[in-house]
């Protein structure tokens, strides 16, 4: 089964906020032929924990001008964990990406291409 389109909206919706935010290295994975209960993660990096911290409230403030609230947020100081259901956003420091290396526990699953991100690497380099 294929993402739905309103998955795949409000993963664009979260991914443009990351980056607002500068969040980096983001990367959506397709979990929607997986027996699992939510259809994509987008994973991000912040730089230290106070960026994680604004990442994540404004993923959340984005989606809830949109009209979605997350089920649960979950935070330490390195993660972040917002539950939309069918998206689930993993905002991460550095390290605790590279010790928990989620990507590579579900690196048989496809990568979505995000419009947000080609975007913004095109802003960046035109700015160059």
């Amino acid at each position: 089964m294929a993402l739905r389109e309103a998955t795949l909206t409000i993963l664009e919706m979260a991914a443009a906020a990351a980056l607002v935010k500068q969040g980096s290295e983001l990367i959506a994975i397709d979990l929607s032929e997986q027996m699992v209960l939510s259809e994509v993660f987008l994973i991000v990096t912040g730089q230290n924990e106070r960026q994680i911290e604004a990442i994540g409230d404004e993923v959340e403030m984005k989606l809830a001008q949109a009209g979605e609230k997350p089920v649960r947020r979950e935070e330490t100081p390195h993660w972040i964990l917002l539950d939309y259901d069918d998206l689930v956003v993993h905002i991460q420091t550095k390290e605790i990406r590279q010790y928990y290396m989620l990507e590579r526990l579900w690196n048989d699953c496809p990568r979505v291409i995000l419009k947000a991100v080609a975007e913004d690497d095109a802003l960046r380099e035109g700015r160059k």
